[in-house]
């Protein structure tokens, strides 16, 4: 029987649907029972709990109301957990995305351990993260990185896989502080004057 090649179906942009079905707060809608949301830490997750905030901005500097994000990150050991449970302390993936009024989006989480690569040299501690939105076809992948690791970031295999040392700013999430919790801002720029380094993993 002869192979059939069948036709790469066309790509299209996430839209709307993206919220009524994966974003539902966002979107208006009543939670599942299961949700996978941007509370990552329980309070009893062990670890250092941090707040991470940030806006999406396209190539006119125009805030980016309906994206929606998803974060992938290890534990404050440096061990990814691979089996959803809401029920859990810590999970190692989360979703959020940004308000429709103020552009703005928010992470629950723990600061992540250092974690190998595939050559066994550490990393500096971050959070992936991929980035959904009005008019990109593929999601944009990047990676959150921390102000206050200076020196695993400077080590880091991947940051300096970045040649210009500016651009490498991009990646930098800014320790801060926001009602008496410790945060971190982490604006995201699709294109332009100091767009977000992306990376093709």
């Amino acid at each position: 029987m002869p192979v059939q090649l069948l036709m790469e179906t066309p790509s299209q942009t996430a839209g709307p649907y993206v919220h009524i079905g994966l974003a539902l707060a966002a979107a208006g809608n009543p939670p599942r029972p299961e949700e996978i949301w941007n509370r990552m830490a329980r309070p009893e997750a062990p670890g250092e709990h941090i707040l991470v905030f940030g806006n999406v901005y396209d190539g006119n500097g125009h805030l980016v109301r309906d994206s929606f994000l998803e974060f992938w990150q290890a534990n404050h050991e440096g061990v990814y957990d691979s089996a959803f449970d809401s029920e859990k302390a810590f999970n190692s993936f989360g979703r959020t995305a940004t308000t429709f009024d103020a552009g703005e989006w928010t992470l629950e989480t723990i600061k992540p351990g250092v974690v190998n690569n595939a050559a066994g040299v550490p990393m500096a501690p971050h959070i992936n993260v991929s980035l959904f939105a009005r008019g990109i076809n593929i999601h944009l992948q990047t990676r959150l990185y921390f102000s206050d690791e200076a020196e695993a970031n400077a080590t880091c295999p991947v940051i300096n896989l970045i040649e210009q040392p500016q651009r490498r700013e991009t990646l930098i999430a800014q320790r801060c502080e926001v009602n008496g919790r410790t945060a971190y801002r982490f604006d995201i720029r699709i294109q332009g004057e100091g767009e977000t380094v992306f990376f093709d993993f």
